[in-house]
């Protein structure tokens, strides 16, 4: 009986559950956005293209291992970790030698896969650009189609995708950028392949002696082809070459597996895939049982006199329950069910901007899986079931005749219950603040500074009869200036609490959220900035706005007459342990004129081969001092130990390890210098017209004064917020929804209310004003609150992280933040009071219900 009332009761009040509709159908497309984003980590296809007709494929090992061994009760515990390295990682070249000798095969082919941009007008911009080997070509396979191979060291045969573009054919002069000088090649051929050009990659074949050369990996190759003989299987094979190199790191690969080889940036993108869509979905987990609960409560405290009449025509709380339950099931059902078919197409924008961006290569592709569909369904039912059956525990309690009275008047006094837990998330919220101000790394504040704003902001939604009463105490004297209409605003703040904490809490999750957003990169980014501006003793940087500065280069620099030192800087990434740590390699000669990260113990006079200088963040999380060991292991894999020179303050500005330029070069794809400091004697009059002189055939390289220098991390630190703002810009753009929902819910029910104001004398104009005045009201309560909670968010991550309590608050955005919110509150508000005014007040106050 209880579900027929249900299905009859969601047909006669569409209107009323449209607003619960539209939360849920939002929600569910956010989580299965974001869980679609977090398969595509777990389980996201990396294809093949360069090895696509070599059926296995041995590679070197990318991940570092560390085992663990546990003593417990009655045996031990042992567990296994490993992470993925930064950089591609390479084999012994004898490792082939070892494969020719396994039964079954018929032709091994070894593999070097090094940077080689061409330096062509429609190249390819953005597009990777490899080069390889002339006798790997048949791993793809290519083929000569127009020329012949190349047989000397100046010549070089490019893909037919690639001569397309850049209008190359034999014959034709092309200057490539690979690890050293640029160097001009005559194109002796252009290459194809029967399986169709190649998709996320350019390919350009040298001679074999020139791309052992360009390598510069003596005795190395980056993977090693395996051609099965006739009537031998791919798998059966893999398996008798994986028990040949028992013993070893090599790893062997078939099908999908061998992906990741080919494109390790896209191997590593799946973790920070994983991260992101789950820092993303947690995220939104949590602002979305908030928002639907709230629109739930919202719903049910509408229909207290339909449910007060039910109790008292002796319908039991059991069966209020179950119907109530049952309508939350049927909206959640039919909002999951259109919410999770949004998700998809929403999952493939989000997708393809972050692979616009750079944050995820496009060899990974994006997987369509139905698990988060069904997740997203299953918690859109389950939140819906729950928020209206929460809501509702009140009303379905109570006796009939104290349902009737209770429907006439809101309830003054709060919930115990609702006190209670409004005060245990405020304590939560307050704990979350003390422990983000102790915390000292990015990966493990980032979660921690979003999941404060969510407490905080539920906390504000289960307080918020209180703080809209107590806000009322402070305004009802500037709201009685607004004459009859702050009058009535006045009252009905104190008399409908409940109602307006409803419309209070998402503008301060809006306001909250928001600012949070925005700012957190600025205040982590502007320190960075501040220390790298101090450190910087340079007169010039020479920065690398193409493949990089060659060593060749900067040795001019050097020798410029006038120029003091010339500091070559690398940057990559490498793991002590499993932990990653962003590192950087400079050149040691005359490093103390050119670079000051504020030693604090030891000193830089040292620092050269077999030594290293540590941030004071990794001393502390190392239990390092100037004279202890350091084992990690760089990027491409290889475990080396260093001895700490110098412990230095600046871990922000110039990261956490600086290593010596040589050591970090020789293990990175790119060996180029991303940047060059100069620095100049007193009076030697050496400006940027000499040192442009000296580079002009770098590709890409400008000269840059220190402040121009300052900007141009500037200009990188606004990408890097764009990236974030992307991140969480599905959850912020559910925000403004709530607003918008939850005050025209708001609105649109008081029909009643306003006709019996219009019937006891109140014209349109003085209803419409008393809106507005309630509606502005009600936006100066969110936006202090949700100001509260940002500033006070911010104000800890500032702390942790910087050890200042100093956030980078954006006057301009802050004020766009609060402008936007104001305005959706005055739209949500003024459009469904208008439509509700058009109706006679005296055909509202004689209909039905």
């Amino acid at each position: 009986m209880m579900l027929r009332y249900a299905l009859q009761t969601v047909r006669h009040r569409k209107a009323g559950f449209l607003g619960a509709f539209v939360a849920l159908l939002c929600a569910t497309a956010l989580i299965t956005a974001c869980g679609t984003l977090l398969e595509t980590g777990l389980r996201g296809t990396i294809r093949t293209e360069r090895y696509a007709a070599a059926p296995v494929l041995v590679s070197a090992d990318r991940m570092v291992h560390e085992t663990t061994v546990k003593e417990k009760k009655g045996g031990t515990k042992t567990k296994h970790k490993a992470k993925p390295v930064a950089e591609r990682a390479w084999l012994p070249a004898a490792t082939a030698d070892t494969v020719r000798a396994v039964p079954g095969v018929e032709r091994v082919v070894p593999e070097l896969t090094f940077q080689a941009v061409p330096l062509a007008k429609d190249s390819g911009a953005g597009r990777p650009s490899y080069g390889h080997a002339w006798s790997s070509a048949p791993l793809t396979p290519f083929t000569v189609a127009d020329g012949q191979p190349p047989r000397s060291a100046d010549e070089i045969v490019v893909d037919r995708a690639l001569a397309a573009r850049a209008g190359l054919r034999p014959g034709s002069e092309l200057t490539v950028q690979s690890t050293g000088e640029p160097r001009t090649y005559r194109v002796s051929g252009i290459a194809h392949t029967p399986r169709g050009d190649l998709t996320h990659q350019s390919a350009l074949f040298f001679s074999d002696d020139e791309a052992r050369r360009l390598s510069a990996r003596d005795g190395q190759v980056s993977a090693i082809g395996v051609l099965p003989a006739p009537g031998i299987a791919a798998t059966e094979l893999a398996a008798r070459v994986r028990q040949a190199l028992g013993g070893t790191t090599a790893q062997v690969g078939t099908g999908d597996d061998r992906g990741p080889v080919e494109f390790p940036d896209a191997a590593g993108a799946r973790t920070k895939l994983v991260s992101m869509g789950g820092a993303m979905g947690g995220t939104s987990l949590l602002v979305a049982i908030l928002v639907v609960t709230g629109t739930f409560a919202l719903s049910v405290q509408q229909r207290h006199r339909e449910l007060a009449l039910l109790r008292a025509i002796a319908a039991t709380p059991g069966q209020l329950r179950r119907m109530i339950g049952r309508e939350a099931l049927l909206v959640g059902l039919a909002a999951g069910t259109a919410g999770a078919l949004a998700g998809l197409p929403l999952a493939a924008w989000l997708h393809g901007r972050f692979v616009d961006s750079g944050v995820v290569p496009a060899a990974l592709e994006r997987t369509a899986g139905v698990f988060p569909m069904f997740a997203a369904v299953a918690a859109g039912l389950l939140g819906s079931w729950a928020a209206a059956r929460i809501t509702g525990r009140r009303i379905t309690r109570i006796r009939p005749a104290e349902a009737l009275s209770e429907a006439a008047v809101e309830r003054r006094r709060t919930g115990r219950l609702r006190g209670a837990a409004g005060t245990l998330l405020l304590a939560a919220g307050a704990v979350l603040v003390v422990v983000l101000g102790s915390l000292r790394t990015e990966p493990a504040s980032t979660p921690v500074t979003f999941l404060a704003v969510v407490v905080l902001a539920g906390a504000v939604s289960l307080l918020g009869p209180l703080l809209v009463r107590a806000a009322t105490a402070l305004l009802a004297g500037p709201l009685r200036l607004a004459g009859p209409g702050g009058h009535l605003a006045t009252a009905n703040l104190r008399g409908n609490a409940t109602r307006m904490a409803s419309a209070v809490t998402p503008l301060a999750l809006l306001i909250g959220m928001t600012c949070t957003v925005l700012f957190v990169t600025p205040t982590l980014g502007n320190a960075a900035r501040a220390q790298a501006r101090d450190g910087i003793r340079a007169d010039w940087v020479l920065a690398a706005q193409g493949p990089g500065v060659t060593r060749e280069a900067a040795e001019r620099i050097r020798r410029t007459p006038g120029v003091a030192a010339a500091t070559e800087i690398v940057h990559t990434s490498v793991r002590v342990g499993l932990a990653k740590y962003a590192a950087q390699g400079v050149t040691p000669a005359g490093l103390t004129r050119t670079w000051d990260p504020r030693v604090s113990g030891g000193t830089l006079e040292g620092f050269g081969e077999g030594t290293a200088a540590v941030s004071e963040l990794a001393a502390d999380r190392l239990g390092l001092a100037p004279g202890s060991p350091l084992k990690l292991t760089l990027g491409d894999g290889t475990p080396v130990t260093l001895t700490v020179a110098a412990v230095y303050a600046g871990g922000l500005g110039f990261g956490d390890l600086t290593l010596p330029h040589d050591l970090v070069a020789a293990h990175m794809d790119n060996p180029l210098a991303s940047s060059v400091l100069v620095a100049t004697e007193p009076g030697s009059g050496v400006g940027r017209e000499q040192l442009a002189a000296v580079v002009r055939d770098v590709p890409g390289a400008v000269v840059l004064s220190a402040a121009q220098a300052d900007a141009a991390r500037a200009e990188r630190q606004d990408a890097g917020a764009e990236i974030n703002l992307l991140a969480m810009g599905l959850v912020l753009a559910f925000t403004p929804v709530s607003v918008v929902n939850t005050l025209a819910m708001s609105t649109a029910e008081r029909f009643r209310e306003f006709a019996m104001l219009r019937l006891a004398g109140a014209e349109r104009r003085q209803v419409l004003r008393m809106l507005r005045t309630e509606a502005l009201a009600v936006l100066l309560i969110g936006t202090v609150l949700g100001s509260g909670i940002a500033l006070a968010v911010l104000t800890a991550f500032s702390v942790g992280m910087t050890g200042v309590a100093a956030p980078a608050v954006l006057p301009v955005a802050y004020a766009a933040v609060v402008g936007l919110a104001g305005l959706l509150a005055l739209a949500a508000t003024a459009i469904p009071g208008r439509t509700a005014l058009r109706v006679a007040p005296v055909e509202v106050a004689t209909a039905k219900g």
